[in-house]
């Protein structure tokens, strides 16, 4: 209620006036520094306002229903407020110089009309302009809005030039079946994950490359301006695109390719990732099946397992030399432990095999154009052992299959490409690098690096430049971007909130151990070495407020902190 609490001044301008006109004018004049502007309707006002403006001058709440917004006193005392506090009425040159405000600086970040009222409402309190009325207001945002798309229209058209914008309208032309079909193409999503998949996406990439559009065609733009038009445009069939006037055409058209383009190359990376792991897993999967069987087997090894079981439950506090032993024997479990090992390294061995029969049967088609459809990159000059051996692979791409090795004088990456337990199956006893497994090698470690942002691909949206991440219209609509994300621009002002938000944390989680027992009777603290906590807290029992678990906990058990 502070703010509409009438100061000093504000008594100089009520003090003439009585009743319902005393108390109207009051509540207009706050409402007015508050809003920006005068209210509509008289509802607008909160009945908490209501009732403490009018315990101030001394009228009954009641009186305010009989304030009327229209007539000769309400537009005196407008004028009054005005003048006041230095505002003037809109006239038709303060609205064209709205729209062009709001056209450039509004329209190209903001897309949801109220927030864009808003924005305008702002901008007229902060110019000491009393707002249009409601129907003058709606005309202006629609005129903002109508000059930011021609504009957006003419920029994309310059930038695309007479041969790219002639491409994007033969999409849609009339009985143009290969760009009808282009443009259906592009709008499906791709289908499961499988080789046929990859290569439907890898072409259909070629084909929306072919259009040759530009590079940062809208590098400079709003993420959710692209996404809006592109919305827009894949909802559409030819005809439609046709219904619209041609810069709005060409300009749809541009959205939709240029984002499906990065969509498209995100779904190749996707698939490439999800691939390599399908492989990988159903080669395992194959094995452990056969192994299983040959281990159903073997006779005896349930009834060993039965004992050691039984010897546990029945001695649990006993040492395994005294228990266990006894019952099976050292020398058996012994021989259980090296067929053990053994059965894991037959294990590796196998789905090494499996692995390099099921890809070079049938996955390895796709590594040719793979590599000539995606551009890998990687910011880290200094050791970069996967984009090597990449380029190693590209080398061979066209090279026949049927030969083995790489040759002797080039050089095969092995330290970060190709794990331990895979060099036997890489290099053979001369030092020869196979190309077969080391190519499976490669996928691997390129898929790790992927998703762990080290390498990133030329065109991509999701799996992009790390360095490309920030909004390329940060830096102009930084203030937009922050309200966006409620973090303020004040770097300070962060801060203290942060350290607010960290000490009311740290008085709660204090009040909370007080109220578990604190370091009241029975409480004993230590320091724990090692342990980034300062102290961990031993209880002689646990505190009867925590909730029972299904494992019971005796007396003297230790609760500590999970970082401990």
């Amino acid at each position: 209620m502070a703010n509409w609490t009438l100061v000093d001044g504000d008594w100089d301008l009520v003090a003439n006036k009585s009743g319902a006109t005393r108390l109207g004018f009051g509540l207009l004049l706050k409402f007015f520094e508050l809003e920006g502007r005068f209210p509509d309707v008289l509802e607008e006002v909160p009945s908490a306002a209501v009732e403490y403006v009018a315990d101030l001058v001394k009228v009954p709440a009641t009186d305010f229903a009989k304030y009327t917004l229209v007539g000769r006193t309400a537009e005196y005392h407008r004028k009054q407020i005005r003048e006041a506090l230095e505002f003037r009425p809109s006239t038709v040159a303060d609205e064209k110089a709205l729209a062009e405000w709001l056209a450039v600086e509004v329209c190209p970040v903001e897309l949801v009309e109220d927030r864009q009222r808003e924005a305008l409402l702002v901008e007229c309190r902060a110019r000491k302009i009393e707002p249009p009325g409601p129907t003058r207001l709606e005309k202006a945002l629609v005129a903002a809005r109508g000059k930011w798309e021609k504009t957006f229209c003419a920029r994309t058209i310059g930038r695309l030039g007479e041969v790219g914008t002639a491409r994007l309208l033969s999409l849609v032309a009339e009985d143009n079946e290969s760009g009808t079909a282009l443009l259906a193409a592009l709008k499906r999503d791709p289908g499961a994950v499988g080789l046929d998949s990859l290569l439907t996406e890898i072409t259909k990439l070629d084909d929306v490359r072919k259009l040759g559009l530009p590079d940062g065609l809208f590098a400079d733009c709003s993420e959710k301006l692209v996404a809006a038009w592109r919305a827009r445009a894949i909802k559409m069939y030819p005809s439609d695109f046709r219904d619209t006037s041609e810069d709005v055409r060409i300009a749809l058209l541009a959205a939709l390719c240029s984002s499906r383009q990065a969509e498209i190359t995100d779904a190749l990376v996707d698939l490439l990732v999800a691939l390599v792991h399908k492989i990988n897993a159903r080669a395992e999967r194959r094995v452990e099946k056969q192994l299983t069987a040959e281990l159903k087997k073997v006779r005896g090894k349930e009834g060993i397992l039965f004992k050691l079981a039984t010897a546990a439950v029945d001695k649990p506090d006993e040492v395994v030399r005294r228990a266990l032993f006894p019952v099976v024997g050292e020398k058996t479990l012994r021989e259980l432990v090296a067929e053990a090992k053994a059965n894991e390294k037959v294990f590796k061995a196998k789905v090494r095999t499996t692995l390099r029969s099921s890809y070079s049967s049938y996955y390895r088609q796709m590594l040719p154009p793979l590599l000539n459809t995606l551009g890998f990159k990687c910011n880290n000059t200094a050791y970069r052992p996967v984009m090597d051996a990449m380029k190693l692979l590209k080398k061979y791409a066209d090279v026949d299959g049927k030969t083995r090795f790489y040759d002797a004088t080039d050089v095969v990456p092995m330290d970060g490409v190709v794990r331990k337990d895979w060099r036997e199956a890489v290099v053979d006893d001369k030092g020869k690098g196979e190309r077969i497994p080391y190519e499976l090698c490669v996928l691997v470690a390129l898929r790790d690096a992927v998703r762990r942002r080290e390498i990133y691909v030329e065109g991509a949206a999701r799996w992009r430049n790390p360095e490309d991440d920030l909004p390329g219209d940060f830096e102009a609509t930084r203030a937009v971007h922050y309200a966006a994300i409620r973090q303020p621009l004040n770097p300070r002002a962060f801060i203290a909130d942060l350290r607010q938000r960290m000490a009311a944390g740290l008085d709660r989680l204090s009040g909370a151990r007080g109220r578990l027992g604190g370091r009241g009777e029975g409480h004993h603290s230590r320091a724990s070495r090692g342990s980034p906590c300062r102290s961990r807290s031993r209880w002689p029992s646990p505190p009867a407020s925590r909730p029972s678990r299904r494992r019971s906990h005796g007396a003297g058990a230790s609760w500590i902190c999970w970082m401990c």
